[in-house]
C-alpha cells in the first residue's frame, strides 16, 4: 500500500491514484512488489532534524528513504519529501513543481529498491532511471 502524509496546500490537486498506479508500475517493472510505503511531505526544518538525528548529517536534502522492508522483494519504507527542496529544485530545473515531486519520489522509490547516488556511476544510473519512468508518468491533465 502506498499512501501520502503532509500534502502541502500547493499539492491540493495532487493526483494521488495517478501516482499511487504509476509507482505501483515502477515497482513491478523493477521486479519487486509494494509492501507498505509511507511518503511524509514536510518543510526543510522537519526533515533536517531527522537527518541530524538518524543520518548525522547536517545539511538540508530533498528526500531522506528509510527502508523498512522485511523481505528482498517486496519494498517498504517510509520517504521523507522537504516541499521547499522540491520547489527551489523544480526552479532550478526550469520544470513545474508536481515534475520535480513527481521525480523525488521516483527517487526514493529507486532508494529504497537498493540504488544509491553517492558516486558518480549510481548518480548516472540513478537520474537515468528516474528520466525513464518519469517518461511512462502523464501529469498533462494534473
Amino acid at each position: 500500500m502506498i499512501r501520502f502524509s503532509g500534502l502541502p496546500k500547493t499539492l491540493k490537486n495532487f493526483p494521488s491514484d495517478l501516482f499511487k498506479q504509476w509507482l505501483k508500475e515502477v515497482v513491478c517493472k523493477e521486479k519487486f512488489s509494494v509492501g507498505d510505503i509511507f511518503y511524509i511531505f514536510c518543510d526543510d526544518d522537519y526533515l533536517i532534524e531527522i537527518n541530524k538525528k538518524f543520518l548525522n548529517h547536517d545539511n538540508y536534502t530533498d528526500i531522506i528513504t528509510f527502508s523498512t522492508s522485511k523481505k528482498n522483494n517486496i519494498i517498504s519504507g517510509e520517504i521523507y519529501i522537504s516541499i521547499e527542496r522540491v520547489k527551489e529544485n523544480s526552479k532550478n530545473r526550469k520544470d513545474t513543481f508536481i515534475s520535480e515531486v513527481a521525480r523525488v519520489m521516483v527517487h526514493g522509490i529507486l532508494h529504497l529498491m537498493g540504488y544509491g547516488d553517492h558516486a558518480p556511476d549510481e548518480k548516472n544510473e540513478m537520474r537515468q532511471k528516474e528520466n525513464n519512468y518519469l517518461s511512462l508518468l502523464s501529469l498533462k491533465n494534473s
